[in-house]
């Protein structure tokens, strides 16, 4: 796909826009996880329009090399004082770009600060200083962009970062969701676009790859069940950027990618110490890479399941691992010659994600019975059953609970799912006071028979795939 996501970025754009408009001092701080499209955001926000900028992308170098090269930067647009071809300090540069600026509006970028920080660590204390007394008199649009997430959040946005309260505004970019993703396969059906957002977990980088081809299944070939592909080993590079040991980290998610979802069970396929397997998942989700989820109304968080959060990760611990023989041998097609029951049951898991996202944007445009507060799973034993039973999405406030039931299957969903569903119900005590509605997800449609209850049943709701595409919940009909 050519040119800019704009369905899952205009937030971000919209927000960085206004603040251009101000014609005042302005620090937006702009984080995320490496490949979410902060690069590329910052690219089109400084390209719509006649903006002038200074534009830094810091690298893992030596304090002074990366001062060398922010210098070069700042001379090609101020050139007065070239002749010094480096600043002496960071100070020294910031001082001479205020006073260069004259008051007309500058747009200063600092793409990955933490390099910089990480060489120099009294930058940030410079930094603050300088807005404190030169900056905040100017109309410089000054940005810092990191990719390190626990950097940003603990060294440039907390209470004890130097530079807290100068930020006037912040933007953590996330991954698109399924809507945002399905932009980069304009012509492709509403299956491959899931499958495309599953594959990828919406991260932009990822999806242009796999548009590259004239199919989604050809393009996951091409990138994931290739020696040559990009994605091949993506995992095992980027964990070895953020990680010192990547190994132990690997296996974890493998762990969970398997179906490992207590620490005990994790821990016992890793061969580990509950506690040293504990602090690498406590990193982990600070990567955004692993998740955390207690059920539903449970009363804390200690009983909650780990998985994977990352739809790229999920995947490729999912397939990549058993096809490593064919890989290695040039196998062409794999993805597409893979059981189709494995990729069935690997979407379904992923279809739950894309319902719950589905309905977050609902309720953002108050498309809903009402409007949730919260949203989640529900898992715990059944009193009539005495098994243990789940409810995929639960939505609820006060006073009222949505129920979700997804199915990615070959098969219509039929009456008997709404049945299942209603008595689940009943499992729930803290639904018997709540007014309860009811969404059902299918692939596949639904029957004639489901379809005519649901026309006289004002509490169920049924949604295909059709649905989830309506034109009426992009982004652009809120902003």
């Amino acid at each position: 796909m050519e040119g800019f996501y704009e369905e899952g970025r205009l937030r971000e754009l919209t927000g960085l826009e206004e603040q251009y408009e101000s014609s005042k001092f302005e620090f937006a701080v702009i984080y995320g996880r490496r490949r979410v499209g902060k690069t590329s955001i910052i690219s089109e926000f400084i390209g719509r329009g006649d903006k002038k900028a200074i534009r830094y992308i810091a690298t893992e170098s030596a304090d002074a090399v990366n001062r060398e090269d922010f210098s070069k930067k700042v001379f090609s647009v101020y050139p007065e004082y070239s002749s010094l071809k480096i600043f002496p300090a960071w100070e020294t540069a910031f001082d001479y770009i205020a006073k260069q600026a004259k008051g007309e509006r500058l747009i200063l970028v600092i793409d990955e600060y933490p390099y910089i920080a990480k060489e120099y660590p009294p930058i940030s204390s410079e930094l603050q200083r300088i807005i404190d007394t030169v900056l905040k008199d100017t109309k410089i649009m000054l940005v810092l962009c990191g990719s390190s997430m626990s950097f940003m959040e603990k060294q440039v946005l907390a209470y004890q970062s130097p530079l807290y309260g100068r930020r006037t505004s912040q933007y953590l970019i996330k991954a698109l969701d399924y809507y945002s993703s399905a932009e980069f396969f304009g012509n492709a059906g509403y299956e491959d676009k899931l499958l495309a957002y599953a594959v990828t977990g919406g991260i932009p980088l990822y999806l242009s790859l796999i548009s590259d081809a004239e199919t989604v299944a050809e393009g996951i070939d091409r990138q994931f069940f290739s020696a040559k592909g990009f994605l091949y080993e993506e995992p095992k590079n980027l964990l070895k950027q953020e990680l010192r040991e990547p190994a132990l980290y690997n296996g974890i998610i493998t762990a969970i990618a398997g179906g490992a979802t207590k620490l005990n069970e994790i821990a016992g396929r890793v061969k580990e110490l509950d506690s040293t397997v504990a602090k690498d998942i406590k990193n982990l989700i600070e990567l955004d890479i692993v998740k955390k989820k207690a059920s539903m109304f449970a009363d804390t968080e200690r009983a909650g399941r780990y998985s994977i959060k990352d739809g790229m990760y999920r995947f490729w611990h999912r397939f990549i691992p058993r096809s490593l023989d064919l890989i290695a041998d040039g196998r062409k097609n794999i993805f597409r010659d893979t059981d189709p029951s494995m990729i069935s049951d690997f979407m379904g898991h992923a279809f739950e994600d894309i319902c719950e996202q589905y309905l977050r944007r609902m309720n953002v445009r108050d498309r809903l019975p009402f409007l949730f507060n919260k949203i989640g799973k529900w898992w715990g034993g059944d009193p009539r059953t005495k098994e243990e039973t789940e409810i995929d999405i639960i939505a609820v406030n006060d006073n009222k609970a949505i129920l979700g039931e997804c199915k990615w299957t070959n098969k219509k969903a039929g009456t008997e799912v709404y049945q299942r569903i209603k008595e689940k119900t009943a499992a729930v005590p803290q639904l018997i006071d709540r007014d309860v509605y009811y969404y059902l997800f299918s692939r596949s449609g639904f029957t004639e028979t489901l379809r005519r209850e649901a026309e006289g049943d004002g509490k169920l709701k049924l949604v295909n795939l059709n649905d989830l595409f309506d034109p009426s919940i992009s982004v652009h009909s809120i902003i």
